[in-house]
């Protein structure tokens, strides 16, 4: 099986990175952070010029119904970017529980940002009060909510809010949204891993230490390439578990679950060694790592912890073999 992207993909990436490299995404972090949630809207914004709000709505609401591929590899560039608010709840699981849904066009056009509860799994929403609507779904449906009490994560884009049903439950298929919910936040993560790579091993080309770069040592080397060889581990087993998702393949969950264990993993591992390169310095509210160290920290848990992930893994590996 090949993880190589196409010329398009590539493309698209580039294309995601041009317009949040000109977004200043930081700065939107740091005013959501102070209350000011208006640039994190203009950054939206451009995600949705993109098409990316469209990538998993159906043509049927103006949608672009691509490849989950090409879902993750949105949601890869955004996760590298640090982009605030409900990404996976939004982009990828909105857009199946809303299936035959009018609103879908709303999403699609990016409109309408949602955010989705789906207990016990999943039993807050996170960012409710910067969506304009929020989905709880369980058993097989899917109902309207509206947000209640809040509560604070490590992350200042990322509250939890207590969620109630109103309405009547519309069928839905909730368990493939969760595994879109799950696959996507491993994307983000892998992102977002990469995106502290990269910055630490440019700034261990810039600091000096005993009168050498820091970048010279062996110690920092090592550390380093354990990061890079953990993301790249990482990495094809997102993309494996998107292809998985695009086959309805038996093994799908388990696929899923692998990919969330290995991203949460390599991205702390990531961020572990970008406190520890930057130093003091990293722990800062002024410098812009501090925002992806707060984001990996959130999206550890989100969608289900590696330990979680990992007995589910294993339940599936369990019942395959006693299958045979």
């Amino acid at each position: 099986m090949r993880f190589a992207l196409d010329s398009e993909q590539r493309d698209f990436a580039a294309s995601i990175d041009a317009a949040l490299g000109a977004a200043d995404v930081p700065a939107a972090v740091r005013a959501w952070a102070h209350g000011d949630t208006a640039p994190a809207r203009a950054v939206w914004a451009r995600l949705s010029d993109l098409g990316v709000t469209a990538l998993a709505v159906t043509e049927k609401y103006d949608g672009l119904a691509a490849h989950p591929v090409d879902l993750i590899v949105a949601c890869e560039r955004l996760g590298r970017w640090c982009v605030p608010g409900p990404v996976a709840e939004s982009l990828a699981v909105a857009p199946i529980l809303l299936d035959g849904d009018d609103r879908s066009t709303a999403l699609a056009a990016g409109d309408l940002i949602a955010t989705v509860a789906l207990p016990p799994t999943v039993p807050r929403a996170v960012a409710a009060d910067f969506a304009g609507l929020v989905l709880v779904g369980t058993d097989g449906a899917v109902t309207d909510a509206v947000a209640g009490a809040g509560h604070p994560s490590v992350d200042p884009t990322r509250e939890l809010f207590d969620v109630t049903a109103t309405g009547a439950g519309r069928p839905a298929d909730v368990g493939r949204a969760y595994e879109f919910g799950v696959l996507a936040t491993a994307a983000q993560l892998v992102g977002a891993g990469q995106s502290m790579l990269d910055m630490s091993v440019d700034y261990a080309k810039q600091r000096s230490q005993f009168g050498r770069l820091i970048g010279s040592y062996q110690v920092i080397k090592h550390k380093l390439a354990d990061v890079h060889i953990a993301l790249e581990l990482a990495r094809p087993l997102v993309y494996g578990a998107a292809l998985s998702l695009a086959g309805d393949s038996a093994d799908t969950a388990c696929d899923v679950s692998a990919a969330k264990a290995a991203a949460s993993d390599a991205a702390l591992l990531s961020a572990r060694a970008a406190l520890q390169t930057h130093g003091a310095i990293g722990y800062t509210a002024e410098h812009d790592l501090s925002h992806w160290l707060l984001r990996v920290q959130a999206l550890h848990s989100a969608w289900g912890t590696p330990t979680a992930h990992r007995r589910r893994v294993l339940a599936a590996l369990c019942a395959t073999e006693m299958t045979k």
